[in-house]
């Protein structure tokens, strides 16, 4: 396994999820158990990550010089991202009531997953190793389950990512589209 793979995989599921921990740190706030938000999870991510896969699959279907201009994607979504303000107010209203179910947190996974499938599409297209990524990504989701938990139990550490945490995503995005850009441009 190699292990630069690896390691882009980890530091693109990190940033690509910085508002799914802080979603999680909400519905853990909620939760009277941890299961179904844990559930939930996989069951989200896993729908974002067969999607990803097959749009990976479809471009590869496009000529070689196209693929790098698939990173225009993620500097979209990251211009998006800084132009648009993250108030979590739709994060809070799915999970209302006696605590989030296993679909409601699925869904909000899920659709708060346009980011993630904007940046491992192009990321998966360029790259022969998608078992490795979709390996660590899995493994990722429990981690990033027990630290979403963690942030639900310290009030003042999620207030602070729920001030600060919009505001790295736009520049990591637009930095992940630059780099998908320069390494199919050079290859």
């Amino acid at each position: 396994m190699d292990l630069g793979v690896v390691g882009r995989a980890v530091g693109m599921f990190a940033v690509t999820n910085v508002d799914d921990l802080l979603v999680l740190a909400l519905f853990f706030g909620r939760a009277r158990g941890v299961a179904r938000i844990v559930v939930g999870q996989y069951l989200g991510f896993a729908g974002i990550l067969v999607v990803s896969v097959v749009g990976a699959l479809g471009a590869t279907l496009l000529p070689e010089q196209v693929r790098p201009l698939l990173g225009l994607v993620p500097i979209a979504l990251g211009v998006k991202a800084f132009l648009r303000r993250h108030d979590g107010a739709d994060a809070e209203g799915e999970s209302a009531g006696a605590g989030p179910g296993v679909l409601a947190v699925a869904g909000v996974t899920f659709a708060n997953g346009g980011d993630n499938i904007g940046v491992y599409v192009p990321v998966f297209s360029a790259s022969g190793q998608l078992s490795v990524y979709a390996v660590v990504f899995l493994v990722l989701v429990g981690v990033w389950c027990a630290a979403g938990w963690f942030l639900a139990t310290r009030p003042v550490v999620a207030r602070a990512l729920a001030r600060r945490g919009h505001l790295a995503l736009p520049v990591v995005l637009v930095g992940i589209g630059v780099l998908v850009l320069v390494e199919g441009l050079a290859g």
